[in-house]
Formats: C-alpha cells, sequence, structure tokens
C-alpha cells in the first residue's frame, strides 16, 4: 500500500468516526460492529485520534475506541496513559485506576465487585468493617467520587450502566422499582437475578444492568444513591 492509499484509508476511519461521534445513541449502536472492524485503521491513527475527545468529558465514544483498540490491539496501551485516559476525580483520595483499567478490559464483574468496595469506603470505616452500606450513610458519600464512578461506568459501557443510566430508566417508569427490576434484567418472571451466575457481565446485558446494588439491603439503598444531588446532576435525572 502507497502513502496515498494509507491516507484514504485513514480519511475514511476518520470520516466514519466523525460520523460516530455526531449521530445519536441509536445510530451510535448501529455503528459499533463498523467501527470494531476498523480497529487496525483507528490504531494506525494513533494517540492524536484522541485530542477530537475531552478526557474530562463524558463521550462513550472515546470509551468504545480504547475499548475496540484493548481488544484488538493492545499494544496500542505502550502508551500507558491510555489504560487510564478519562481524568477522574476524588474527594477522599481514591484512586481510581483500577476500576477503569477493568471496564477498558470489559472486565465487568470484577469492575462491579470492586465498586461495591469504592461504595463502602466512602459510605465510612464502619461499613467497611461491616462489609455492606446503610442507607443512611449515603448522604455523607463524596458526590465528586460518585460522579467519578458513574461516570466511568457509563463511558466504557455505551452509555448503558451507571447510576445516572439506572436513575433515568426509574424515571420511565413513573418510578416504580417493581417496573425497574425487569426491565434492567435484576428480575425475571417475578424472581430475582441469581447472583453472579445469572447476571450478564457484558455489554449484552440490558440498558442499566450494572453497577449492582445488594438487594439484601433493601430498596432504600438503591433508592438513596440514585437520589443523591451528585448523581441527580447527572443527564438531568432529578427523581
Amino acid at each position: 500500500m502507497n502513502n496515498k492509499d494509507q491516507d484514504n484509508y485513514s480519511n475514511a476511519t476518520l470520516d466514519l468516526i466523525n460520523v460516530f461521534v455526531e449521530s445519536n445513541q441509536r445510530k451510535r449502536i448501529n455503528l459499533l460492529t463498523k467501527i470494531e472492524s476498523e480497529a487496525d485503521n483507528i490504531f494506525k491513527l494513533g494517540p492524536k485520534l484522541f485530542e477530537m475527545f475531552d478526557s474530562d468529558g463524558d463521550d462513550w465514544v472515546a470509551g468504545w475506541l480504547l475499548q475496540v483498540l484493548k481488544k484488538n490491539r493492545p499494544d496500542f496501551f505502550e502508551y500507558s496513559k491510555f489504560n487510564n485516559w478519562f481524568n477522574t476525580y476524588s474527594d477522599v483520595d481514591i484512586n481510581y485506576k483500577d476500576l477503569q483499567l477493568m471496564l477498558v478490559e470489559q472486565k465487568f464483574e470484577e469492575a462491579d465487585r470492586l465498586t461495591s468496595s469504592y461504595l463502602r469506603k466512602l459510605a465510612g470505616k464502619l461499613a467497611e468493617k461491616r462489609g455492606y452500606v446503610f442507607y443512611s450513610e449515603v448522604k455523607n458519600m463524596s458526590g465528586k467520587d460518585l460522579q467519578t464512578i458513574d461516570k466511568l461506568w457509563t463511558v466504557y459501557s455505551n452509555g448503558k450502566f451507571g447510576f445516572s443510566i439506572q436513575a433515568r430508566i426509574l424515571k420511565s417508569v413513573g418510578k416504580k422499582y417493581e417496573l425497574l427490576w425487569p426491565k434492567i434484567g435484576w428480575k425475571t418472571k417475578g424472581l430475582w437475578t441469581r447472583y453472579p451466575a445469572s447476571f450478564c457481565w457484558s455489554l449484552d446485558a440490558p440498558d442499566g444492568h450494572m453497577p449492582l446494588i445488594n438487594q439484601l439491603r433493601g430498596v432504600r439503598l438503591m433508592d438513596s444513591i440514585l437520589r443523591h444531588p451528585a448523581i441527580a446532576e447527572r443527564h438531568n435525572n432529578i427523581l
């Protein structure tokens, strides 16, 4: 292939990515397979490709491109910063690099367990010691940290997962949890989905399927998280 041909391939890939960026959610989902088929050409575009995205932002296109490269061209990650390309912030000195790496590698079950440990840490030492969070502890959780966790789940799931996505779905069903559970795949025919074997730990899961919140703690824990002001601010999901 000569330089002119290579330039044509690069331009065509860039054009496709620009269409991907500018499309609505439905059109983006329809383009996922096409984007993944371009993995080698995306790799050839190199790190400069990500200059078109904001690492402080919330656009899952960048997350999907990173996941495509991680799966198909892992050598791209010799630029190690791309394992943690999205900026993360914490009020309590939590480093979210492990969560981001698990999500870019689509290790969703491991990421879910790590998310639970972060929630216990955010709830305080008593929650860490007992191994679970009381709903009354949620109001004191760092909003900045909850937004970081939510953002990472959203950008590495094609906009499907995260607390704010769960809040959006809850709002769409009239704030009725009995309607939420089957919609996000936590109940089937009236029966709770068995953890962990019966959950879907992939991007094929229903919207809102992850992260999980232990239902043994009751609906009040999840409701407290989804109603936390920091989650309500994201995507205007005030319940």
